[in-house]
């Protein structure tokens, strides 16, 4: 099974784009998700979780979400290699989203 369920807050405001020659909307964002404990100097760590969501729901995403905002997002990881301009193999983990949740909410926004 590879399902995941994440909060976090966005690190800055999604990146969003029509991908291909189907026309799809794509929306990447990096979640920043809290650990469970402090370290040494009190202080809560954070883990930095790039998310990926597709068609409608990235629309949304992109229309609504700005850095800083919290938000619960479940799907599941996938990984993607790629060779970069100088031949080396890279590799890619990120959060393929299909739902999400606003956590909270901005007051002058209205979201229907």
């Amino acid at each position: 099974m590879n399902k995941i369920i994440l909060i976090g807050r966005l690190t800055k405001d999604p990146e969003t784009k029509i991908t291909g020659e189907d026309g799809k909307m794509m929306t990447r964002f990096i979640l920043a998700v809290d650990r469970n404990y402090k370290n040494a100097e009190g202080e809560v760590e954070a883990d930095f979780i790039p998310v990926v969501f597709w068609g409608h729901k990235a629309e949304i995403i992109s229309k609504y979400m700005k850095k800083g905002r919290l938000l619960s997002v479940s799907g599941r990881i996938q990984t993607r290699s790629y060779d970069d301009s100088e031949g080396n193999k890279r590799y890619i983990t990120e959060v393929s989203a299909d739902d999400f949740q606003f956590i909270d909410s901005s007051k002058e926004e209205n979201i229907i």
